[in-house]
């Protein structure tokens, strides 16, 4: 199988790199087991420090592969994150799923993430994004909700998260229409820490900086800062059972082939 993610450790910090370039880092199964394998991994190492995560290639990550999604779709399946027939209502690592737990497994990491977000990050991509204590995005970076325009909600912790970082009236339009928006929009929303012309290079060095402080004190304002959260079991639930009602749902198999068709769809009201 080809590797979906690396991980190299220098100084404190570990260098987390998404490793499928070709298809701008989209999610499939391989890449969710990798990225939940690699937050079991650093959650136990205790020379870690901080984590800068980003992509390789032109994006930070595409979102779902929805090719793939669509092909096990004709075979009778209903998604791709870690299994066809996979029951998203059964929580696998405490309060989350397992597609979940690809992105909340970040934040609930001992230690500050930092995510380096150039291209696009979109759908899947955005919340993987979301799951770090900091985003520094490139000027160009480009991100949205996506998953309305397959027919879909996020539900991969976005909710939760993106609850506590946006005013609610913008989580709504941008949950509603799934529209593309920039770097500095992003950081007008909330969105971004930073918007950079070098956010990996920026991230290294915000996390040489964290790296150097009390590492008892970091992982003590971390658990800190996770507490004022409010609950989100709740959320991360709902994410689910919504998700689950809308696969392979007639609309939600329209709104996936009327976009691999390019056509406009045709949706049905029930």
């Amino acid at each position: 199988m080809e590797q979906r993610v690396t991980i190299s450790v220098s100084d404190g910090i570990a260098d987390v790199r998404l490793v499928r370039a070709d298809k701008m880092n989209a999610l499939d199964a391989p890449m969710f087991e990798a990225l939940v394998a690699a937050t079991e991994r650093l959650s136990t190492e205790k020379g870690v420090r901080v984590v800068v995560l980003s992509g390789e290639g032109r994006a930070f990550c595409a979102g779902l592969d929805m090719g793939r999604f669509a092909a096990m779709k004709e075979k009778g399946g209903n998604g791709i994150a870690g299994g066809e027939k996979r029951d998203l209502t059964i929580r696998t690592h405490g309060q989350a799923n397992f597609p979940q737990q690809a992105v909340w497994g970040w934040r609930q990491l001992p230690v500050p993430v930092i995510a380096a977000v150039h291209g696009v990050a979109f759908g899947g991509g955005f919340q993987l994004a979301l799951g770090a204590d900091m985003r520094f995005l490139s000027a160009d970076a480009r991100m949205s909700i996506m998953e309305i325009k397959w027919g879909l909600v996020p539900d991969m912790a976005g909710t939760p998260i993106l609850a506590t970082l946006v005013r609610d009236d913008i989580l709504r339009e941008l949950t509603y229409t799934g529209r593309i928006f920039s770097a500095q929009e992003a950081l007008g929303y909330g969105l971004a820490t930073r918007v950079c012309d070098d956010p990996r290079a920026a991230a290294f060095e915000v996390a040489r900086e964290i790296a150097g402080k009390s590492p008892d004190a970091v992982r003590a304002a971390k658990r800190l800062l996770n507490k004022l959260s409010v609950d989100p079991g709740p959320a991360l639930l709902a994410e689910s059972v919504e998700q689950q009602k809308l696969l392979a749902s007639p609309n939600q198999t329209e709104a996936v082939r009327a976009n691999i068709d390019k056509r406009p769809p045709r949706f049905v009201d029930v």
